[in-house]
């Protein structure tokens, strides 16, 4: 970028935006007279006001007020190489100047060819064809329609429903929604979804086949086996989040659950849906989830990392038996309707490219991989003595504590005290953006975090889970 661009772009974000000059206090005053925040109860913002962040840097927020947040949680998953990461800055701002979108029905342009052929190279084999959308969810809803589709064109008219895991999260328009079974999203929205198998999932801490983690043989996989042998028929396809439940929990289940789970889908010619949207690009220790396992997927949905946290940007990969499906006259009526206006965006295929570039040049996943080693030791040292631990579980560097009143029984904390909310809002005084899910606090840091970083963020959680039981009393 030269001289002539860097000046008015300075000018322009100097002197456009009034809000860049206000105090933490006026920002939080002037959001709340305006903004509705995703997942929240505005009224709690009374007690807890929206944090104004001004600028961030690798692992690291920064607020109007001067304050310094380690963002171990990659800001909802998709900050994969950190904030402001330089090269992919720069692959974004150099895209700007040349071709900022162009509709995508009829059109194409060379960054979004280059990304499709590497895509191509990297997922497991046989994934070849990609539509493009803008977010998780609309992938989701892209590959369920897909899937329908699919079937129908065939001559599977009654493959007319979907199968998904129980705890499963797919996202929150009513199709996600549909194909999800966590009641905190869906329970108000049923009147308008269409029902769907829901399908025991596998849990290694509450195992429902009395089992333990790393020493079973799968046997949870018995309800796949008996709700496919029942209801194969009607199934145009079972979609899963493959090897990590994230928002159940940040549960994590076998290989094997997986491998079983893909056999069974091909036995009784269901369709099988990887949602890699939180698993893919590195996040569970491999390039996509699926390749841990060794199973190629009929369709697979990406999207939170794979732009590095820059712009929305999601793509539905699948097969050549699939594409050949919808490959006919135009009077056959068989091509696929679907469309979002920003598909293939250019901007979002720069930043695409430059994380895959990044991956690659600096060896991002195997550094990964040794500091994920590093975190296993960590966790169990900091946390061996912590009271109401009942289980640390880790994969990749995605790590969650579990806290129960009962650590034997995993007999679970009253709803409504609410301790991992309490946890989350101690350690981000003390300066860590974790995040809890009911009482399950979790990492989910920037691939190329550093062992320092790690370290302040598994003391700061340790800190904060003894202050906020000393307070309740617990301790």
């Amino acid at each position: 970028m030269n001289d002539e661009n860097i000046a008015p772009a300075k000018a322009f974000l100097q002197d456009t935006y009034r809000a860049e000059r206000l105090s933490a206090q006026e920002l939080v005053t002037e959001d709340l007279r305006h903004i509705w925040h995703p997942a929240t109860q505005m009224k709690e913002c009374e007690l807890y006001p929206p944090l104004p962040i001004v600028r961030a840097r690798g692992a690291w927020l920064y607020t109007a007020d001067g304050r310094r947040i380690l963002d171990i949680i990659s800001s909802w998953w998709c900050n994969l190489l950190g904030h402001c990461h330089p090269k992919i800055s720069a692959a974004l701002s150099a895209q700007a100047h040349k071709l900022e979108h162009v509709i995508f029905a009829g059109f194409t342009h060379p960054l979004a060819v280059e990304l499709a052929n590497r895509l191509c190279a990297l997922l497991p084999e046989g994934l070849r064809y990609f539509n493009f959308a803008d977010n998780g969810s609309s992938a989701v809803e892209i590959a369920l329609k897909m899937a329908f589709q699919y079937q129908m064109q065939r001559g599977q008219s009654g493959r007319v429903r979907f199968a998904c895991l129980t705890e499963g999260y797919h996202g929150e328009t009513i199709g996600a929604l549909a194909v999800g079974s966590m009641d905190l999203y869906s329970r108000l929205y049923r009147p308008l979804m269409t029902e769907q198998l829901h399908v025991t999932a596998p849990d290694c801490l509450r195992c429902p086949c009395g089992q333990k983690r790393g020493q079973c043989e799968c046997q949870c996989l018995r309800f796949a086996k008996e709700a496919l042998a029942e209801h194969g028929r009607e199934l145009a396809a079972f979609i899963v989040e493959p090897l990590l439940q994230g928002a159940a929990g940040m549960r994590i289940y076998p290989e094997r659950y997986l491998q079983g789970l893909a056999a069974l889908c091909r036995e009784h010619d269901v369709l099988l849906i990887a949602d890699e949207i939180a698993t893919g690009f590195g996040r569970t220790g491999a390039m996509f989830a699926c390749e841990k396992a060794g199973i190629t997927p009929d369709l697979m949905t990406l999207s939170k990392g794979m732009t590095g946290g820059y712009l929305p940007m999601s793509v539905v990969c699948t097969t050549q038996e699939i594409y050949e499906a919808f490959y006919a006259d135009y009077g056959s009526g068989k091509a696929f309707m679907h469309s979002h206006t920003y598909a293939g965006n250019p901007l979002g295929c720069a930043c695409a490219l430059a994380v895959l570039d990044v991956l690659e040049q600096e060896q991002i996943l195997e550094r990964s991989q040794k500091m994920a080693l590093y975190l296993t030791e960590l966790m169990r040292h900091t946390f061996n003595e912590v009271p109401y631990v009942a289980e640390t579980r880790q994969i990749g560097l995605i790590c969650a504590v579990e806290l129960c009143e009962d650590t034997q029984s995993l007999k679970a904390f009253k709803p409504e005290l609410r301790l991992g909310r309490l946890i989350y809002q101690e350690a981000l005084e003390r300066g860590l953006l974790l995040r809890n899910i009911g009482d399950v606090i979790y990492f989910n840091p920037p691939l190329n975090i550093q062992k320092d970083e790690l370290d302040f963020a598994a003391a700061t959680a340790k800190a904060a889970c003894e202050a906020v039981f000393g307070r309740l009393g617990l301790i």
